[in-house]
């Protein structure tokens, strides 16, 4: 295969590579690793959606994205990547990129009550939300309900899971008022935020703090 300069250069360098192919199902097969590098000057289409394909078979790392000069018109915040890496790029160019994205990421805050998921924050100690400086109003049962799905962020949970988890064992309702609750959420987050909470079709509900562009048949 005839690969970019700047994918050469890995042979250069001390790093154990893994070729695989962009789709899920090859993707599945790919072992634990540090960085993902997506050689998109070829195909700049794969770039989108490469990000949601590792999230989707569990690949939580970071994502870099090799372009063409060309195709840094098209490169944007919505593909999710750490760093863009042109395709003439050399060894030292390369390595430092890895590793500047393979960096570990401080924490905000060492305070067990603060929750930060993506640009959202939720304050337990003093029951409120906001995001990039605005105020989310919720009721108590609404920031209950987000507060837990942001603190297990790629876990899908079923509306009778929820029910238990967060309005407890002595709650006598039906499933469907999670969905009520899903949707009022959805609609205070607003629509830059709310494909943070995907419906995941006959089962239920997934938060996903990363993934702020979203396809809309994913929700209800």
């Amino acid at each position: 295969m005839d690969r970019t300069p700047a994918l050469r250069s890995l042979e250069f360098l001390p790093h154990l590579i893994h070729y695989s192919g962009p789709d899920p199902s090859a993707l599945l097969g790919a072992p634990a690793c540090d960085v993902a590098l997506l050689d998109a000057t070829g195909s700049l289409g794969l770039a989108p959606g490469m990000a949601d394909r590792l999230d989707t078979v569990g690949l939580q790392v970071p994502l870099l994205i090799v372009l063409t000069e060309g195709g840094l018109a098209a490169a944007n915040q919505n593909w999710r990547a750490a760093d863009i890496i042109l395709a003439q790029a050399g060894p030292a160019e390369v390595e430092a990129r890895l590793r500047l994205a393979s960096a570990p990421v401080p924490a905000v805050e060492d305070d067990p009550g603060l929750t930060v998921a993506g640009p959202l924050i939720i304050d337990e100690s003093s029951y409120t939300a906001s995001a990039a400086g605005r105020h989310i109003d919720l009721t108590y049962k609404e920031f209950e309900l987000l507060k837990f799905l942001a603190q297990h962020p790629g876990r899908v949970f079923t509306r009778a899971q929820l029910l238990q988890d967060v309005w407890g064992y002595d709650y006598y309702g039906g499933t469907r008022t999670v969905d009520v609750h899903i949707r009022r959420l959805r609609a205070k987050l607003g629509a830059e935020l709310d494909s943070m909470i995907h419906t995941v079709r006959n089962v239920g509900y997934r938060f996903s703090p990363h993934a702020i562009e979203e396809d809309s048949h994913d929700q209800d």
